[in-house]
């Protein structure tokens, strides 16, 4: 079995995160939106502090950023599209496109980074970074998140 099934064979059987409620809410058109990229890629700026295995925290990264490490560390992840391309994993030029098309109303001035490898039952995640990160995307005024798991 190669790398690439044997993850995808762990990934069956993990457990998924059940919630008490589903919280729902009707986002402005997206042409009064502010948009806000949200993604697993690990990236940092270059002077932030880099991710560590097990790393439940988040960067932030500003809008205006583009010189950002990746910093999956594992062997079986490969960077050459993140190298080639940045919109691969953190799309912030088409945002600015779409924003001076009329598409969006604006860019978000923030945006926010996790690590991918995280604990099986994301509890961290999902009751303390998780929850503090949206608490920013909040104070930014963003409208809708594009999630961009790698």
């Amino acid at each position: 079995m190669n790398g690439d099934q044997a993850m995808r064979e762990m990934g069956k059987n993990l457990p998924v995160p059940e919630f008490e409620r589903t919280p729902f809410t009707t986002p402005p058109t997206l042409r009064t939106a502010t948009v806000a990229i949200v993604t697993s890629a690990a990236l940092h700026c270059v002077d932030d502090e880099r991710f560590s295995p097990a790393d439940t925290d988040f960067r932030t990264i500003p809008a205006e950023a583009r010189d950002l490490v990746m910093g999956h560390w594992s062997p079986n992840f490969d960077h050459t599209g993140f190298h080639m391309d940045i919109d691969v994993v953190f799309p912030i030029d088409r945002l600015v496109e779409l924003q001076a098309d009329g598409v969006i109303g604006r860019v978000a001035p923030r945006h926010f980074s996790f690590a991918g490898n995280q604990p099986d039952d994301v509890a961290t995640i999902r009751l303390d970074s998780g929850p503090r990160a949206a608490a920013e995307l909040k104070r930014d005024g963003v409208d809708v998140v594009i999630l961009t798991p790698v």
